[in-house]
C-alpha cells in the first residue's frame, strides 16, 4: 500500500487521454448553416407550381422563336422576291411549284404561314414588352412622387390617374392612333398612355405604406436628397406588386395591340404581327380556309396564357398574405 504524501507535496495528474481527430474536428467545426436568402426563398416558393413553371417554359420556347425568327423562318415573309402569288391560300402540308412544304398553309400573298408567325411574334413581343416597360418607367415615378410629397401634387397626379382610368382603353388607344397614324411607334405611345396610370395607382399604395417607416424617416433625418430616398430607398420595397402588375400588363399590351391591328388601325401591313395576320384571314374563314387567322389566333392565345401563368403564380408568391 503506497503511503499518502507529506503535506505541500505537490501531485502530478495524469495525462488525459488525447481524443481521435475526427472527434476533435466534429467538437472544433462549426455547424454549417445553410442560409435562406430571399431570392432562394423566391425560386424555390415559384418552382411548387407546376403550371407556372409550363408557363414559364411555353413563354422562353416563345422568346426563342421571337429572337431568332430571321435564322429558323423557312421564309422571309417581307422579301417581295420569296413570295409567288400562285402558292396563295395553299393548305397545310402542301408544297409548292418549287418543292417547298408549307406546315401551316399559306394567306391569299402566298406568305408561309409559320414564318409570318415567327415574325408576328417578334412585333407583339416587342410593342408588347416595350410599352409596358416605358409605361412602368413613367407610373412608377408619378406615383412614388405622390405618394412621397403628398398634398397638392399627390392631388393633381392621382386626379389625372383617375381621369385616365374612367376612360376605355380600347377607346383611348383608338383616339391615339386616329390622331397619329399607323406605326410601331404609335402604337408604343398609344400603349403607354393608356397604361401608364394601373403603375401609378399600384406604387402609390405600396409606397403610402412604406412612408410611414422608420427607414424613411432616418433618412430624412441624415438630410439624404429626395431622389435617393425615392429610388434607393422606397422604390425597391415597392417593387413586388410592380413585378406582378408589370408581368400582367405585359399580355394586356399584346392583346391590345392585336385588338389594334385587327382593327386596321395598329402596325402597318409592311411589318404584321399577329393581330394583322388574323385580320388578314378573317374574310376567308367562311370559305374553308380557316388556317390563315386560326394558327395566328392559337399562337397570340398561347402567348397570353403563358405570361397570365406566370403573373398569377408570381402574385401568390411574392404576396404574404398569400403565402400558407
Amino acid at each position: 500500500m503506497t503511503p499518502p504524501p507529506a503535506e505541500g507535496t505537490i501531485v502530478a495528474k495524469p495525462a488525459a487521454t488525447p481524443a481521435p481527430d475526427s472527434e476533435v474536428q466534429a467538437e472544433t467545426a462549426p455547424a454549417a448553416v445553410r442560409v435562406e436568402t430571399p431570392l432562394r426563398r423566391f425560386i424555390v416558393d415559384f418552382c411548387d407550381s407546376p403550371l407556372a413553371l409550363f408557363g414559364l417554359a411555353v413563354f422562353a420556347v416563345i422568346a426563342f422563336i421571337a429572337i431568332f425568327a430571321p435564322w429558323i423562318s423557312p421564309q422571309n415573309p417581307y422579301d417581295l422576291a420569296q413570295l409567288d402569288i400562285m402558292d396563295g391560300r395553299l393548305e397545310p402540308g402542301s408544297q409548292s411549284m418549287d418543292g417547298k412544304t408549307f406546315y401551316l398553309g399559306t394567306d391569299d400573298q402566298g406568305r408561309d404561314m409559320m414564318s409570318g408567325i415567327f415574325y408576328g411574334l417578334r412585333i407583339s413581343l416587342l410593342v408588347g414588352a416595350g410599352s409596358a416597360l416605358i409605361a412602368l418607367l413613367v407610373g412608377t415615378t408619378l406615383g412614388l412622387t405622390a405618394a412621397f410629397f403628398g398634398g397638392r401634387v399627390d392631388s393633381v397626379i392621382m386626379r389625372i390617374v383617375d381621369l385616365q382610368l374612367s376612360f376605355p382603353t380600347i377607346l383611348v388607344a383608338l383616339m391615339i392612333l386616329a390622331i397619329l397614324g399607323k406605326g410601331i411607334a404609335n402604337v408604343v405611345l398609344a400603349l403607354v398612355i393608356v397604361q401608364w396610370a394601373y403603375y401609378a395607382r399600384t406604387v402609390r399604395g405600396s409606397a403610402l405604406v412604406e412612408r410611414r417607416r422608420e427607414y424613411i424617416e432616418a433618412a430624412q433625418c441624415l438630410a439624404l436628397p429626395n431622389r435617393r430616398i425615392l429610388f434607393r430607398h422606397l422604390l425597391p420595397n415597392c417593387l413586388p406588386p410592380l413585378i406582378v402588375v408589370g408581368t400582367m400588363q405585359v399580355a394586356h399590351s399584346i392583346s391590345l395591340e392585336a385588338t389594334l391591328s385587327f382593327l386596321g388601325v395598329g402596325v402597318p401591313i409592311t411589318e404584321p404581327s399577329l393581330g394583322l395576320l388574323i385580320a388578314n384571314g378573317f374574310e376567308y374563314m367562311l370559305s374553308g380556309k380557316y388556317w390563315i387567322s386560326f394558327y395566328p389566333g392559337i399562337a397570340l392565345l398561347v402567348t397570353i396564357v403563358s405570361i397570365n401563368l406566370v403573373g398569377d403564380h408570381l402574385r401568390d408568391v411574392l404576396n404574404p398574405r398569400l403565402q400558407k
